[in-house]
């Protein structure tokens, strides 16, 4: 069989196996329809924006991801909405703020979604030595998983990574391949990070997501817009039909 029917065949299996965990909040929330085990085995690397492949989604399904955070001013705000409607996602947290703000941290954790790594400070690890970029992932790591569990170490509980502003070089990308760890890229971007009004980019995610079909939305839940727009965006994500998957490790999978 060759990769591309393996893959279909993956995506179609999961996406019957599912079942939607309900809300008793909100019945009619979108909630999360299941999850889904990345094992940096079988996918390395991930996301069609940067990679050849992506994670075995199916029609309409999405994995929601969040960059930079945890902010007092905004994350909150994005759980909120993403509890409002018992939808789960996967937050990169970027050291030096999971460092300022583990309470929030805490909170992402303690409502079920997945913490992965950004580095420490945001630099663009390819413009660095590939031993200064090791030690801004270490130390990013190490910052996370103190602020989460109270226990600085490099070996982080949920192994997946995704570069500041995808600057990766396939050193790199060995190097943290090589420690088990998946590398995220996107399939799909609201591109927040340029200045715009929450219903600009609430039209131009729902566009760009509606042409792609499926696969791992990136955001940033350090942007006042993102935070502004998200509940409406999850409201119609559900009137559109789209299902949301949640990305876990293998150990921490359901279903």
């Amino acid at each position: 069989m060759s990769r591309i029917c393996s893959v279909a065949l993956v995506a179609l299996l999961l996406s019957c196996a599912a079942a939607a965990q309900p809300c008793p909040s909100n019945p009619n929330a979108l909630g999360t329809e299941r999850t889904i085990e990345v094992d940096a085995k079988a996918w390395p690397r991930v996301g069609r924006k940067q990679f050849p492949i992506t994670l075995p989604l199916g029609p309409k399904e999405l994995v929601l991801t969040f960059d930079d955070g945890p902010w007092p001013t905004t994350t909150p705000k994005i759980l909120d909405a993403l509890k409002q409607e018992c939808a789960e996602a996967t937050f990169f947290l970027l050291g030096r703020n999971a460092e300022d703000h583990p309470q929030i941290a805490k909170r992402e954790l303690a409502e079920g979604h997945s913490l992965g790594h950004h580095t420490y400070s945001h630099p663009l690890l390819n413009h660095l030595s590939l031993a200064r970029a090791e030690a801004e992932i270490n130390r990013g790591i190490a910052a996370d998983e103190d602020a989460v569990y109270g226990e600085s170490r490099t070996d982080p509980v949920t192994p997946f990574f995704r570069f500041p502003g995808f600057a990766s070089s396939p050193a790199l990308l060995d190097y943290i391949n090589g420690r088990g760890m998946v590398v995220f890229g996107a399939d799909i971007w609201a591109g927040d990070w340029v200045p715009m009004s929450p219903e600009k980019e609430l039209h131009l995610i729902l566009a760009r997501i509606d042409q792609v079909g499926h696969g791992i939305v990136l955001l940033h839940d350090t942007k006042k817009e993102t935070a502004q727009m998200l509940p409406a965006f999850l409201r119609e994500l559900k009137q559109r039909g789209y299902h949301i998957v949640h990305a876990v490790p293998p150990k921490l999978a359901r279903n």
